[in-house]
């Protein structure tokens, strides 16, 4: 294994990865991508998620006491997401994806971030949902979290205009079942790539971390880059330390001249 904390190296060394266009990429991002947009990592110490206990998904649909505390802890994440922009490592991606390069992206995140940088929706798997609008638990319709607001300031929790069912951010709460597609166009992806590269990711939250794994079992080479070990920086080939907006800065420079 190769670890690399030098910011030059590290940046010559992801803009090789541009320069070898039949590569089948798959990446998985984590919090860490998104902390130099100025999205704090909710499960650090001293994040939303320290602070106050996560609501149950039993509960939210239970107890409407739950699901008023639930939107407020959204409202509150939905003003650092307002302000956040895409850096450098989201463009990245975002030119790789719409490359065809990076076949796959799962990311961790619930910020919208990658959307927002333009990576193409087809080729996204929020494995973790979306915070940044809701969703009806009973018909599915979409609604944005701001029409909200107006109901849960009144002290009662929105419900969905078109059938009346319960409106929940569109994230998968504590004790909620994954989409099992998700899951499976997951591994599948991870099953099939020639490099697998992990941005920003702990490693530590399931099942998501068990996706690089899979990658290396199939035969892929796997990328950590991330500030901090993970438990599977030995299965790793090259693991990179520097922040990741800065590694990326000079990303799509690169491309731009060599098209």
């Amino acid at each position: 294994m190769t670890t690399i904390t030098c910011l030059s190296e590290a940046r010559d060394f992801v803009q090789q990865i541009s320069r070898e266009p039949d590569q089948r990429i798959v990446a998985l991002t984590g919090a860490g991508i998104s902390t130099e947009s100025g999205i704090p990592d909710f499960r650090s110490p001293g994040g939303i998620w320290t602070k106050r206990q996560p609501v149950q998904y039993q509960d939210f649909v239970s107890f409407e006491e739950s699901r008023l505390e639930d939107w407020d802890r959204r409202f509150e994440m939905l003003e650092f997401f307002r302000k956040a922009v895409p850096n450098a490592a989201h463009l990245a991606l975002a030119s790789l994806g719409r490359s065809g390069q990076l076949e796959t992206l799962i990311t961790q995140n619930v910020d919208g971030l990658h959307q927002l940088a333009g990576f193409p929706q087809e080729r996204l798997i929020e494995i973790h949902g979306n915070s940044t609008y809701a969703n009806c638990l009973s018909c599915g319709k979409r609604a944005e979290l701001e029409d909200q607001r107006k109901h849960v300031d009144a002290g009662r929790s929105p419900v969905c205009r078109h059938c009346g069912g319960l409106l929940k951010a569109a994230v998968v709460s504590f004790g909620q079942q994954m989409e099992e597609a998700d899951l499976v166009r997951a591994a599948e992806a991870a099953q099939t790539c020639d490099l697998f590269l992990v941005l920003g990711s702990s490693l530590v939250v399931h099942p998501a971390a068990q996706l690089p794994a899979i990658a290396v079992q199939s035969g892929a080479e796997l990328v950590i880059l991330n500030g901090e070990e993970t438990p599977l920086d030995s299965m790793a080939s090259t693991v990179i330390r520097t922040p990741l907006a800065q590694t990326f800065s000079g990303f799509l420079q690169e491309i731009a001249q060599n098209p």
